[in-house]
């Protein structure tokens, strides 16, 4: 693999589509390492929607070894039912990303770091990321929309480290949880 800078997965989660992206910074460059989109069944039941999402991610995360992870933010939406969706698929994600280092960072942030402007529109970010990275502009917009998470992290300096992060052992589904809880500032 060579010597690196830093690898990151960005993660846009979502329970219809999660667009994942992997980039690198080596030597001064920022590369495409791999990207794709996790699509789900809407008429599966939840809990074979996120299984899918999670063991997406867990097998991109073993693939392709990232030093770190990068997820946007929780925003506002209007629907509580929907709201309450998108948090179990990013709780999914962040299940898959425990043990790497995580960031995390509003729309407008990386709006304004890929596109220039925190109101750019999502298809704007998309060309951006296709420019940035040397992609087709045929490029699933829930993967460019990874892909502009982790440029995000690796632009703004975030720590990332030069060797794989040791991975804890297998941990019980109650220590996972325990984990996800601790690391969002929930007391267990």
């Amino acid at each position: 693999m060579g010597a690196r800078d830093g690898r990151v997965i960005g993660i846009d989660p979502g329970s219809r589509t999660t667009g994942w992206g992997v980039v690198e910074r080596a030597g001064g460059r920022i590369v495409r390492v791999a990207s794709g989109v996790i699509r789900t069944r809407p008429d599966d039941p939840m809990p074979t929607r996120l299984q899918a999402i999670h063991l997406g991610l867990a097998e991109a995360i073993r693939t392709y070894l990232p030093t770190a992870a990068a997820m946007e933010e929780i925003f506002a939406h209007k629907s509580a039912a929907s709201a309450l969706v998108l948090g179990q698929a990013r709780g999914v994600a962040l299940l898959a990303v425990a043990g790497l280092p995580l960031g995390t960072y509003n729309a407008v942030t990386v709006k304004n770091t890929v596109a220039g402007s925190g109101r750019a529109e999502k298809e704007q970010v998309a060309r951006m990321v296709c420019t940035l990275l040397g992609l087709e502009l045929s490029v699933p917009l829930d993967e460019t929309d990874a892909l502009a998470i982790a440029l995000t992290h690796l632009s703004h300096g975030a720590m990332v480290p030069t060797a794989p992060v040791k991975r804890p052992r297998r941990m019980s589904a109650r220590d996972q949880w325990t984990a996800i809880a601790l690391r969002a500032g929930v007391k267990t």
